[in-house]
């Protein structure tokens, strides 16, 4: 089969692979139908040293059933499913919890032999516990929006949940790429009536309105926190929600936030120190947020996108077939398109 495969920065290459194939009676074989590529794909895209071998790529795809092990219940060849970006049983103690990102008998598409996302079919281990059956056939004109459920949309709402975003709580939202404008959806679904969005790119920040920001803040650094600072009277918001990753946009949320707020984090963060000292303890600042158990959220969210209440998936701005992922990610890094939709 033909799947993606990143040899370095900026070496991205679409090429023929082994077909999955069963090897535990907990997995089954999914056809992609949908996949994308991620934000935080761009963080190896940019950055990663060039290898002799390319290494598998992609944690977020929709699929068809093809095959399911003796183990496996409650699925069945033809059924449309949906993969959240981590794998897991779902019955283990973390996964009880909520937290299906740390399953015990888990892991990571694209790792330890297992398929990428970015690729024509892929093998999906504790298929029973991860895969998620959709009640739409695969031409569904849901199928974007029923996409973001495997990871972005999913992560926005991570943020705005640990953040504890309610209808009383004042929010800014740092960043405009997919992330950020899924925070402002899954805070404005959450009932937020105050949506501060710090972006700079105008398409996007208009989809950010679409979406339920108030107010748009372009402005970056102290200039943009002396901004926020002045539509809110000088306070700062409630909650704030970092879905970039660099240290810039963590300090403009310390920036930002009011006296007993909480930073929520999901931007993939690129770098190792976090700088909450003592005037964010005398502020009673708490930090929080991380990856996001998308598979925890999937249940909740789902019936919303059915229903045509919400529709993250217009955070795609551009298709392309699997060939043309190289494109894709080139597009996506030089900012030509928002969020990448990939059609095998």
């Amino acid at each position: 089969m033909r799947a993606t495969l990143i040899y370095g920065a900026g070496d991205v290459r679409v090429e023929n692979v082994p077909d999955p194939r069963i090897q535990q009676p907990t997995d089954a074989i999914v056809r992609v139908v949908r996949s994308c590529i991620c934000g935080s794909d761009l963080w190896p895209y940019g950055s990663r040293p060039a290898t002799e071998h390319g290494d598998r790529i992609g944690h977020e795809f929709l699929g068809v059933v093809e095959e399911a092990g003796s183990d496996v219940s409650g699925l069945k060849a033809g059924d449309l499913v949906v993969a959240p970006f981590v794998w897991a049983d779902n019955t283990c103690d973390f996964c009880a919890e909520g937290l299906q990102t740390s399953c015990r008998h888990g892991g990571f598409w694209a790792a330890d032999d297992v398929d990428g996302g970015q690729g024509e079919a892929v093998r999906v281990p504790q298929a029973q516990g991860t895969l998620v059956k959709l009640p739409v056939a695969e031409d569904s004109a849901l199928l974007p929006s029923l996409l973001t459920l495997s990871d972005v949309f999913c992560t926005g709402h991570h943020c705005a949940v640990t953040a504890g975003v309610n209808p009383r709580t004042t929010v800014t939202v740092i960043g405009d790429g997919a992330v950020g404008l899924s925070a402002v959806l899954a805070a404005k679904r959450l009932g937020a009536e105050r949506i501060i969005l710090m972006g700079r790119h105008k398409d996007r920040t208009d989809l950010g309105r679409d979406f339920g920001a108030t107010d748009i803040v372009s402005e970056r650094g102290e200039e943009g926190i002396e901004r926020v600072r002045e539509l809110t009277r000088g306070d700062g918001t409630h909650t704030v929600l970092e879905c970039v990753g660099l240290l810039p946009a963590l300090e403009m949320s310390i920036g930002v936030v009011r006296a007993g707020g909480t930073i929520s984090r999901v931007g993939a963060p690129q770098y190792d120190q976090v700088p909450l000292g003592f005037p964010e303890f005398l502020s009673n600042i708490t930090l929080t947020g991380g990856v996001a158990p998308a598979r925890a959220y999937i249940d909740e969210l789902l019936p919303d996108v059915l229903d045509g209440k919400i529709e993250p998936g217009r955070v795609f701005n551009r298709t392309v077939g699997l060939d043309e992922v190289p494109d894709g990610y080139r597009a996506m890094a030089d900012r030509e398109a928002l969020k990448v939709l990939v059609q095998p």
